[in-house]
């Protein structure tokens, strides 16, 4: 497995793996925007401590984020901005072999919402697959009525590629997701552009 870089950059955010010394951060902004959340995210497993309040399981969690990174099959980064965390996002389901494919996750604390800075992330992310991976395709899941999710893939140009029916369990209930895609032949030819775009240029 290939030593790579833990931390990532962009013009205004550091996407860095998260350990415990970050619980605090995690556990403010995962309470104060709970409501904005959750609704979008799989139901929690019963009877399960909860990483948002206990600070074990937020260890046990990184632990497996960490397990997933050595083994390539994921990277997972908090998103920071000035050194203050505002939100997660991730590169999961790394399926080698004649596929080359992964899935891209990700969310941001309501606070700093609507600012740019998912679009940048994923961008930096995009970047990392295609350049350090060399993966060959990465896609996007989104719920159909998750307006502020899909605005960030939209704003970048990923392609849409149609709606899969009761495709995840989302708060307790199967949910159709709008898939959206980018080739690695579409990022060498988009990459100037995005990158002027969300990597250098200060005004949004």
């Amino acid at each position: 497995m290939a030593d790579y870089q833990a931390s990532l950059f962009g013009q205004r955010v550091m996407l860095r793996p998260l350990g415990l010394s970050d619980f605090g951060a995690w556990h403010d902004v995962r309470t104060t925007s709970a409501d904005w959340l959750l609704k979008w995210e799989p139901q929690r497993i019963a009877n399960q401590p909860d990483p948002t309040y206990d600070r074990d399981a937020f260890a046990i969690r990184c632990s497996a984020r960490q397990r997933e990174r050595q083994l390539g099959t994921g990277f997972g980064f908090g998103i920071f901005v000035e050194g203050q965390f505002c939100g997660e996002i991730n590169i999961s389901s790394i399926q080698r072999g004649p596929f080359q494919n992964a899935y891209i996750g990700y969310w941001i604390d309501r606070r700093f919402a609507g600012q740019g800075i998912m679009p940048e992330a994923v961008v930096v992310l995009l970047r990392f697959a295609f350049e350090d991976l060399h993966l060959h395709r990465v896609q996007v899941s989104i719920i159909p009525r998750n307006d502020a999710s899909r605005r960030v893939v939209e704003k970048l140009g990923l392609r849409n590629e149609g709606t899969a029916l009761r495709y995840l369990e989302i708060n307790g209930v199967w949910e159709d997701h709008v898939r959206y895609a980018i080739t690695s032949e579409e990022w060498v030819q988009r990459r100037d552009e995005l990158a002027a775009t969300w990597l250098t240029t200060p005004d949004r």
